[in-house]
This record gives structure tokens, C-alpha cells and sequence, in this order.
């Protein structure tokens, strides 16, 4: 089979792929180098979070009009920043509204869902009416630039995103996630809508590469396909599915299949495709909103030379340039990220940390043109 193909049959090539990058850090920690070096890139998209709650949420108090984006509990402030310096640079925005404040989940954490749904249909009202176009805040002359592209949530079948996972009804276990999961993107998918605004489109699952399906273990996760199976009976809406096929090992090329059952990678990832079609018909179509090789240097375990990592690039491209059902794939990180509360960061840069091109980082340009 071709690696270059996920069915191992011919297939045109995908006419309207767009390469993108996902850094947080760069795009709001530190966005005037960031945007430097995704203009230099000609980059196409820029996936961001937009959080809803915690530290860096937009909604950190109870808004009293939620669907109002002039409501003084909203911060919007590093977000406006952000949307402006992508459209100086002519880079669309992707983005995913993510975390539960406390006060719309009885002062639990970001995975918690919210008691009240409609609370999250208004925030995201509110954002899609803000970034519309032609929203101009109070006090400025000019408005905001347009946000088309938005992806409900982040990996809801991993706990780290998403509890409960499953739920005990009578002798069984039922997949909690994708239940809940559902309202949340349906939530999200009828707040954008609700603008009328053309263009608009919201994806849906963004969902972890492998899950256990062990309802009854210390961590329980839902692997990818059976939560896709699960969600199409829960009546959800979304104009794009969405998916981070990360591989599970280094010694992983992107056309490798993982082993058979939990997980769906960049090598088999026609069979998200063939359950996409087969639950929501052949015009669905698939978002990559994360995928990466982490590098040794300086990861030991988990990473792939420099050079394999330019290379794997470009073997993951030419798999999804190569299926027309997939419009998107994004590289999470410009720049490794460092050691964090004693933890060490993700290393699947173009960029080390003190900002050494890696051969992924000409690979990546190489691409974009």
C-alpha cells in the first residue's frame, strides 16, 4: 500500500489544502517574533485557543448579557491583539473555544462541562459577532478583523479535556464523552451560525489519536473511532470533523499503521474517513488540527532526528495532498516548548527553543509555496 494513499487505491489530489501552525506561546507570549517568523513563512493559518474560562479565559466572571461582546466581563483584549497582527500578516485564524469557567460549572475544572449550555452557545454568539468583520469595539475606529474558522473544543475523548469519560447505565458502560461532547459541539456550531455570517465553519471532535476503552481503569479515554461511532447517535452538528493523528512511536514513519484497535494515525487514517462518510455522508470533511514529530535533540524518548523530522513532514503532506477529503493540516509548534513546572515541553518545533532552525522549518516553507 502507499503510503501517499490511505485506501491504497489512486485518489485525486486535495484542491483546497492549507498548511497551518498551532503556538500558542509564539502567537500570544510572544507575537512579535512569532508573527516575524510566520510571515516569513507565508503561512497560511494559524490555529489559536480562545479560551471560554480559566487563566487565560475571555469569560473569568458571569457575563450579564453573554451574547453581547461588549459585556465588561469579557476580556477580549490578547485576543483582538492576536486577530489584528494575523491580518497584517494576510493569516487566517483558526479557532478552538475551549474550558469551562467555574462559575458555569459550580467552581469545577476546565474538563467540566457547563450546567447550563446555552451559556456556551452565547460566548460563542458573542465571538463570532465580534470577530464578524464588521464589529468595531468601543472606543476604536476600525473593526475587528473576520474569524471564519472555528474547531469545537480539544480532544473530548481524552479525560485531560473531557469528564467523565463513560458512565455506568445498568450492566454497562456508555461513552459519556461523546454524549456530552455533542451538546458541547452543538452548542458551539449553533452560537457561530446563529450570525448568519458566510463562511463560516465550525469542526468538531478535534479527537486524541488512541483512547483505551477501559471504562473501569485509573484513566479511561475513548479511542478515536469508537467515539466517532458514538457521536453519530447523539444528533451533532458540524460543518468539518476534525482529528491529531500523532503517531505512538518514533519508530513510526506517517505512512506506518499503528497496531490494530486504538488508535488512528496519519497511517490509517482512511478509516476515520471511511467512518465519516459512513455516518455523515461523503460531503463531511476532515481537519488534521494537530499533528508533529517531536526531535533528539532534545527529547531522548519520544523524538526523531532533525532530519527525519523535515522528512516525515513531507510525507505527512503528500498524504493528505493526496486525499481530497481533507482541506487542513496544521503543525503544532513553531518553537520547542521548555520544561514546565519540572516537566519537560513538547519538542516538535521548526525551532528549538533558542531559536536554531531545525530542517522542518525550510521543509515547512518549501511546502506553504
Amino acid at each position: 500500500m502507499s503510503p501517499s494513499s490511505p485506501s491504497g487505491r489512486s485518489m485525486r489530489a486535495s484542491p483546497a489544502l492549507k498548511l497551518g501552525i498551532y503556538d500558542d506561546a509564539e502567537a500570544f507570549g510572544h507575537p512579535t517574533r512569532g508573527f516575524a517568523l510566520f510571515k516569513r513563512l507565508h503561512l497560511p493559518i494559524l490555529r489559536v485557543s480562545l479560551h471560554w474560562g480559566g487563566p487565560l479565559g475571555v469569560a473569568r466572571r458571569r457575563p450579564e448579557d453573554a451574547a453581547d461582546p461588549n459585556d465588561p466581563a469579557y476580556n477580549w483584549g490578547p485576543f483582538d491583539q492576536m486577530m489584528i497582527r494575523a491580518a497584517d500578516a494576510g493569516i487566517k485564524v483558526m479557532a478552538t473555544i475551549v474550558g469551562t469557567p467555574r462559575w458555569a460549572n459550580g467552581g469545577k475544572a476546565l474538563y467540566v462541562p457547563p450546567r447550563d449550555i446555552s451559556d456556551l452557545r452565547k460566548f460563542s454568539f458573542s465571538a463570532a459577532t465580534r470577530y464578524s468583520g464588521d464589529f468595531v469595539p468601543e472606543g476604536a475606529a476600525d473593526p475587528l478583523p473576520a474569524l471564519r474558522l472555528y474547531v469545537a473544543w480539544l480532544e473530548p475523548n481524552n479525560p485531560v479535556f473531557l469528564r467523565p469519560q463513560f458512565r455506568k447505565v445498568g450492566k454497562r458502560y456508555v461513552v459519556q464523552s461523546a454524549i456530552t461532547y455533542a451538546r458541547i459541539c452543538n452548542a458551539i456550531y449553533a452560537g457561530v451560525h446563529s450570525t448568519k455570517i458566510r463562511g463560516e465553519k465550525v469542526a468538531c471532535g478535534g479527537t486524541a489519536p488512541r483512547g483505551n476503552n477501559r471504562a473501569r481503569s485509573s484513566r479511561p479515554s475513548v479511542s478515536p473511532l469508537i467515539f466517532l461511532k458514538a457521536l453519530s447517535r447523539t444528533g451533532a452538528r458540524f460543518d468539518a470533523y476534525a482529528h491529531n493523528p500523532y503517531y505512538g512511536n518514533p519508530s513510526e514513519a506517517p505512512g506506518t499503521k499503528p497496531p490494530a484497535g486504538t488508535a488512528v494515525t496519519m497511517g490509517n487514517i482512511g478509516d476515520l474517513l471511511r467512518d465519516l462518510k459512513r455516518y455523515y455522508g461523503p460531503s463531511k470533511h476532515l481537519w488534521i488540527t494537530e499533528y508533529g514529530y517531536q526531535t533528539k535533540p532534545p527529547d531522548p524518548l519520544f523524538g526523531v532526528s532533525w532530519a527525519k523530522q523535515a522528512t516525515y513532514l513531507q510525507q505527512a503532506y503528500q498524504i493528505v495532498r493526496r486525499t481530497p477529503r481533507i482541506d487542513v493540516m496544521i503543525w503544532f509548534l513553531l518553537r520547542d516548548e521548555p520544561r514546565k513546572a519540572g516537566r519537560d515541553g513538547w519538542q516538535s518545533g521548526l525551532m528549538t527553543i533558542r531559536g536554531q532552525r531545525k530542517p522542518a522549518f525550510n521543509m515547512f516553507a518549501r511546502l506553504v509555496r
